[in-house]
Order: C-alpha cells, then structure tokens, then sequence
C-alpha cells in the first residue's frame, strides 16, 4: 500500500502485551507502514461505527460492535480476547444486593462493548443504565454514587481487595448456558483493503504476538505505562487470562462463539443479523 495502515489499539495490557513487537517494530512489517493509535475499547467500537472514512483500517474492537458492521469487516485470526473464564464480573457497592428496579444505577463500559451486551442479555430492564469509561466503574461503586458495575479489564482481579461484591460472574453464566467460550474482542480489518495486505497485517500481528509469549518481560514497561493497575503481578495475570490459544488462532472454537454472541444479540434485536467472517473467509 502506498499510505500507511491505520492500526487501532486498545490501552488494556492483553493488546499492548501483544503489540509490543510490532509498536517497536521488533518483528518484520513485511512491506507494510502503520501507524499505531491506542484508545478506550469503546473509542475504538465508536471509530469503527462511524463514517468510514474515520474508521481504522484495522483495529481491536468489541465483537458486540463488529456484529453491527459484519458485513463491510473481516476478523483476523489472530489477536482476540475470547475464551473461558474471562468473562465481565458484575459488581456491587454492597453485599446482599440484586439488580431489580429502576431506582438502582447499573455502570456499563460502554454500549457497544460485549460487557453491555452480556447485562442487557442477562439482566433486561432491570436498572437504571449508565455508559462510562471503563476506568470510572470501580471509584464510582467505591463512592457509592452507582448500585452495579460490570467490570471488566485489571478490575477483574483487584476488585475484593477494595471490598466490592461479587453479584454474578457473566462470563460464567455464558458459558454455563452456550458451552462456548465467551468472544470479547478482536482484531478486524476493513473488506476495502486487498487480500494480500490483509494476510500480511494478519502475519505481522501473529509473529508480534509471538514475540512477547517467547519473552513476556519485554512489553511490560509499555503495558505499566497505559494501564490502569500498575503491579507486574496484575499485570501478568491479566494476560495469562486473555492470551490464550484462540488469541493466536481463533479456529473452530471461536467460529462457534461468534456465530452463537450473533445469534443471541440478534434475538435481543441487536447487531445486524450478518454473520462475522474470520478471514481469509
């Protein structure tokens, strides 16, 4: 391509564990340019909604966002947050507390992110909905200016220590109730590029992501400096949970968790009703 691509990032420590390889172009680019933006997930949800001509041309979005634009993205194989056990926690300022009426605030990341979709699917008309950045939910509980958060991200492994309660697991409750593992996110490239720069942005992002399981120390100063959480520990646990084998290869594992989130937000009358391809098709 003659001008670069237009990469989009999200800030959470799974991506820029990821990307590290790539941001410092520590791995081959392969003939290609890019230039590397990172924002909330859903800046990037919104990017990718938007008139086309401000969107990524690939980019980490929400599969809850892509399923509304199915039919002008393709998923790449490789950089997805899906799998089991690391789903969204809905949390509570208080122990005993159950989402039941209007009157109570529930805090979601974003309405386009798969968090949102999970409360609506398991929790419909059931509080008062407010959209924040993600960072917010956990001081706002704290502060006892909301009744509910769905937390997702470093709060999922912080959140008893600050005294928050449990309400339900809704990464759990999905896989309890589909037997497939729960697609968050993932990397998608825009049809308007050709095949042969697509397959070759799948390949950088492949070796960049291999890169950083074969020497997992080297992005953490990268990832400390855009996350929330700043202890290693966290850090690290944060990607063992989110980097897993489907992060490398979707495969027939996760052709089954996107197609079963695309039933079900279609059932609720979201999404477009198209199905995500996970290129090359």
């Amino acid at each position: 391509m003659k001008r670069p691509i237009r990469l989009g990032i999200s800030t959470c420590p799974n991506d820029t564990f990821a990307f590290h390889g790539l941001m410092t172009r520590a791995v081959d680019w392969r003939g290609l340019e890019f230039e590397v933006d990172l924002l909330d997930i859903e800046q990037l949800n919104e990017r990718l909604l938007g008139p086309a001509s401000h969107a990524f041309d690939v980019g980490k979005v929400s599969f809850h966002a892509a399923l509304s634009v199915a039919e002008r993205i393709v998923v790449l194989p490789s950089g997805s947050a899906l799998g089991f056990g690391v789903g969204p926690l809905l949390l509570a300022a208080a122990t005993d507390s159950t989402p039941r009426d209007a009157t109570q605030v529930t805090l979601c990341p974003g309405k386009h992110t798969t968090a949102s979709l999970l409360f609506a699917l398991f929790h419909p008309h059931s509080t008062r909905v407010e959209q924040v950045v993600f960072s917010e939910i956990m001081p706002r509980l704290l502060s006892r200016s909301a009744d509910f958060g769905v937390c997702i991200h470093e709060g999922r492994f912080t959140w008893q220590q600050q005294g928050l309660a449990l309400v339900e697991d809704l990464g759990l409750r999905w896989e309890t109730e589909t037997g497939a593992p729960l697609p968050l996110g993932g990397i998608v490239a825009s049809r308007s590029l050709p095949a042969d720069t697509i397959a070759a942005v799948q390949e950088v992002i492949a070796d960049s992501l291999r890169l950083a399981l074969a020497d997992p120390a080297a992005p953490l100063p990268r990832m400390r400096a855009h996350a929330q959480e700043f202890d290693d520990d966290v850090l690290m646990e944060h990607v063992h949970l989110y980097v897993n084998d489907q992060t490398l290869d979707l495969g027939s594992l996760g052709r089954r968790a996107l197609d079963e989130l695309s039933a079900r937000a279609a059932a609720v009358g979201l999404g477009s009703g198209a199905r995500l391809e996970i290129f090359p098709g």
